[in-house]
């Protein structure tokens, strides 16, 4: 699997379908096929970055 950002093979493995990318530092899930994406904030939650990396065709 490759970051779909940075297109890096760096992942590092934090659950079950849920990954790290050490060189652009976003949080990576798999779920029913598809890569969420995800940055992590200063306080630790998570902004979704979906909207960025799949617009809609419109």
């Amino acid at each position: 699997m490759k970051c779909p950002n940075c297109d890096s093979k760096n992942l590092g493995r934090i659950g079950n379908d849920h990954y790290y990318c050490w060189n652009c530092c976003l949080e990576l899930s798999v779920e029913k096929g598809k890569i969420n994406i995800n940055q992590i904030e200063e306080d630790g939650s998570l902004s979704s970055l979906n909207d960025i990396f799949y617009q809609s065709g419109s």
